[in-house]
C-alpha cells in the first residue's frame, strides 16, 4: 500500500517536471519578443502658442502617431461645464488614446462616425498613411490639404488599427490647466508619459488671440465662464487664467517632485522653437526618444525659413517662423502690452520674458533683449 503512494508520487513528480520543462522556456521567449512598450508625448500648451506648429514637429516623423487636441470633442459636448469640471473626463479620454483605445470617442460622437469625424484628423501624417490611408507612404512628408483631398473616407476603425502600429504616440492639447490632474497617468504603470510644456510670450499669444477671437469664443467661456469674457476686461481675464496656469505647470513640473516627474517634463519656449529650430527639434526629439532624420532635419528648416506671413489661423505652412513670431511689437498698441503684462506678471517673470515699460522701449527693444537675462 505505502509502496503505491510513492509510485503515485513519484509519477506526480515526473508529469510536473515534464511540464514545468516544457512551458516554461516558451513562456520565457514569448516574453523577450514582446514589442517594446510605446512611448507616451503630450504636448501641453494654450491655444495660439505655436502648438500646431510643434505638434506637426511629431507628426511629420514615422515613428509617431500623433493626435492633435481630442479632448475638443468633450469640450464641444460638455461645453456647459467649466474647464476644471472636465479635466477628469479630458484625462480620461487621452489616457484611452495613449492605449490606443478609440472607443472613448463613443461618448462624444454619433454610432456612424467616420476618420473624418475626429477633428482635426488631417494634420496627423499616422491617419493619412497606410493602414489608414493607403495613398501615401509612412516616410512621405504630407501635408493636411492633400491628406484631407484623398484620405477622407476610410472608416474610424482604421484609427485604432493605425496607432497600434506605432512606437510612439503624441498627443497636443490645450485643455489641461493643471500638471496634478495628470499625476494618475504618469504614475499608471502601462503608460511611459513625458510632458513636453510649450509656453509663448504672453503679448504674442494676446495678439493672436484677437486675431481668432471668434473661433476660441466657446473655448474662452469654459476657460473663465461666459460672464468674464465680455467686455473690454474679457480678453485679459482669459489670458490671465491661462498664464496662471502657465506658472502652476511650471513650478509643479520643474521642482520634479514627487520624484516620477524626474526627467519627463520638458520646458520649450515657442520663441527658442522660431530661434533655433534645428536645435530646439533635436532636443525635444531626444527627450522623446526619437531620431532626428535628415529628411526632417530639411523640413523644419524650410517650414520655418519660408516667405508666408501666417496669415491664416491654424494653418501650418512655410514661412518666416521669427519674423512672424515677433509680429506683435509692431502691431500690438503699447496700453494693451501694459494690460497684459500686468495680468500676466508672473508667468513672464518666471518663464523669462521682459517687460516693455514704454513705447519707444517696444520700438528699439531687440529680439534679444525681449527675454530676461536669467532666461533658459
Amino acid at each position: 500500500m505505502v509502496k503505491s503512494r510513492r509510485v503515485q508520487v513519484l509519477l506526480i513528480l515526473v508529469v510536473l517536471s515534464f511540464l514545468l520543462m516544457h512551458f516554461l522556456p516558451c513562456n520565457n521567449n514569448a516574453h523577450t519578443e514582446e514589442k517594446p512598450s510605446p512611448v507616451h508625448i503630450l504636448i501641453l500648451s494654450s491655444w495660439r502658442s505655436g502648438s500646431s506648429f510643434t505638434g506637426q514637429i511629431f507628426s511629420q516623423h514615422p515613428s509617431v502617431f500623433y493626435l492633435m487636441e481630442p479632448a475638443w470633442h468633450v469640450w464641444v459636448k460638455m461645453y456647459q461645464n467649466s474647464a476644471k469640471v472636465l479635466h477628469m473626463a479630458v484625462r480620461d479620454l487621452v489616457r484611452s488614446v495613449f492605449l490606443c483605445d478609440m472607443s472613448v470617442f463613443d461618448a462624444y460622437m454619433s454610432s456612424q462616425k467616420k476618420k473624418s469625424d475626429l477633428f482635426q484628423w488631417e494634420t496627423s501624417r499616422a491617419l493619412c498613411s497606410p493602414p489608414a490611408c493607403d495613398s501615401f507612404s509612412r516616410s512621405d512628408i504630407i501635408t493636411a490639404g492633400n491628406c484631407k483631398t484623398i484620405c477622407g473616407k476610410y472608416p474610424f476603425s482604421k484609427v485604432e488599427e493605425a496607432c497600434k502600429t506605432y512606437s510612439h504616440i503624441a498627443i497636443k492639447e490645450v485643455r489641461f490647466f493643471d500638471l496634478k490632474v495628470l499625476y494618475p497617468l504618469l504614475t499608471d504603470p502601462s503608460l511611459n508619459l513625458k510632458i513636453i510644456h510649450l509656453v509663448r510670450d504672453p503679448r504674442a499669444v494676446f495678439r493672436s488671440r484677437e486675431n481668432a477671437m471668434a473661433d476660441l469664443k466657446r473655448d474662452s467661456n469654459i476657460v473663465v465662464g461666459s460672464q468674464k469674457t465680455k467686455g473690454e476686461m474679457g480678453p485679459y481675464n482669459t489670458m490671465q487664467a491661462i498664464c496662471k496656469s502657465h506658472v502652476e505647470i511650471y513650478k509643479t513640473g520643474s521642482r520634479a517632485i514627487p520624484s516620477f516627474l524626474k526627467d519627463r517634463y520638458l520646458l520649450v519656449r515657442y520663441e527658442d522653437i522660431v530661434r533655433d529650430p534645428l536645435g530646439k527639434a533635436a532636443q525635444m526629439y531626444r527627450f522623446a526618444e526619437l531620431r532626428f532624420t535628415p529628411q526632417l532635419q530639411k523640413w523644419v528648416h524650410n517650414i520655418t525659413h519660408g516667405k508666408g506671413h501666417g496669415a491664416q489661423a491654424f494653418d501650418i505652412g512655410s514661412r518666416d517662423a521669427l519674423r512672424v513670431s515677433q509680429a506683435w511689437r509692431k502691431t500690438l498698441p503699447f496700453q494693451k502690452i501694459e494690460k497684459v503684462q500686468n495680468v500676466c506678471k508672473d508667468a513672464m517673470d518666471l518663464l523669462g520674458y521682459r517687460l516693455i515699460q514704454s513705447e519707444e522701449e517696444q520700438k528699439d527693444m531687440s529680439l534679444d533683449l525681449l527675454f530676461a537675462q536669467n532666461s533658459s
